[in-house]
């Protein structure tokens, strides 16, 4: 008996379930790290493949989410996964969904601006210009730098000088 493979759509949907190992708050989707979802062969011997960028090339998380990416799709049914990382076009900020930057915002965490916007009409396409960190808590655009590194290397620690409170900023890469 061939069981019927899930609806890409479907798939996607598991997907969305899967937090992010280190930003538990968003989904690997919301982070735009899922890149593709699509069946591959026939019926009889029919994969799906997805393919994901890491937001950097030595993301340490990277290994957690191909696993539970496999496990979650084997407990729906779908035992032949074929994992394809995209290393290019590198990872950008610009992917994330707005669902996922207003879920970092709850979460506590200033959300990155568009990579695109800041460049628009730049030549320099290496190098992005800081950009102003929102607090999350009061929404003050008015914060220091603490440090270019926070919780993680994808985040940078800043303190808002109207509430005074610390946050993380999601860096815009």
């Amino acid at each position: 008996m061939v069981t019927a493979r899930p609806a890409v759509g479907d798939v996607w949907a598991i997907l969305e379930q899967i937090a992010d190992p280190e930003l538990p708050a968003v989904s690997i989707v919301d982070l735009g790290i899922v890149r593709d979802v699509a069946w591959t062969g026939d019926s009889n011997a029919a994969a799906l493949r997805v393919a994901i960028t890491p937001t950097y090339s030595g993301c340490p998380a990277m290994r957690a989410i191909e696993r539970e990416i496999v496990d979650r799709l084997a407990a729906h049914g779908i035992d032949r996964v074929v994992l394809e990382v995209w290393l290019a076009p590198a990872w950008t900020t610009d992917w994330m969904t707005a669902a996922g930057r207003e879920k970092l915002r709850a979460y506590g965490i200033s959300p990155p601006g568009s990579r695109a916007a800041a460049t628009a009409g730049s030549i320099d396409l290496v190098s992005v210009p800081d950009e102003r960190a929102h607090c999350p808590r009061c929404g003050s655009t008015t914060a220091e730098l603490i440090s270019r590194f926070g919780s993680t290397a994808c985040k940078a620690l800043y303190r808002c000088t109207v509430c005074r409170e610390p946050f993380d900023h999601f860096k815009r890469h």
